[in-house]
């Protein structure tokens, strides 16, 4: 169990009997009323977003959350096809709404780790930065470069980002994914 200034960004609770992901809090207090803090959560389940404030006499229950590899093999008209990492044969597959948006940046055959609660799969945790093959990219063109133009590149596993005009094709960049954005270049090996 959780006290109400507990309840933090990322940490997983239990709320009306659904597991949410904290993505913000705010604890405070207005002059002489008690302590609240007020978060915003998103359900697992549903993926839809909520905002509760909980009280100091509050508590609330940590969501027993199970992590497992998977291995990310492809997607397939909308739907992505996982498996385990040891039994390549035992094969399943996830919804949009539990993998992400970020699976875009994520190339095939990638290990990466499963949430499960109460034996089913509610989302999947991507790292916050990939290393990316440049597919495209047009050739960068002299001219307006003082205010850090950027212009769109292809990575390798399809997804469009802004990137500076210096990244050429064949170039490995970083990639935030939970921004959906460039991060920086990355020397060649």
């Amino acid at each position: 169990m959780l006290a109400y200034n507990q309840v933090v960004p990322k940490r997983v609770i239990v709320f009306e009997e659904e597991p949410y992901v904290v993505l913000g809090s705010h604890a405070f207090s207005k002059q002489q009323r008690k302590a609240v803090n007020v978060v915003k959560m998103r359900n697992l389940k549903t993926g839809r977003f909520a905002e509760v404030t909980f009280h100091q006499q509050d508590t609330i229950e940590e969501a027993e959350i199970e992590n497992k590899n998977v291995l990310y093999l492809y997607e397939n008209r909308g739907v992505y096809v996982f498996c385990d990492p040891k039994n390549r044969a035992e094969r399943f597959e996830l919804s949009p709404e539990i993998v992400g948006d970020a699976i875009k940046f994520v190339p095939v055959n990638t290990e990466l780790e499963a949430m499960i609660y109460e034996e089913e799969i509610i989302g999947v945790t991507i790292p916050i930065k990939m290393t990316l093959k440049v597919k495209e990219s047009a050739p960068a063109v002299k001219g307006n470069t003082s205010s850090g133009a950027t212009k769109e590149a292809i990575l390798e596993t399809g997804a469009k980002v802004q990137v500076p005009l210096f990244i050429n094709e064949g170039d490995l960049v970083a990639i935030n994914t939970e921004e959906g954005a460039y991060s920086e270049r990355v020397e060649k090996a």
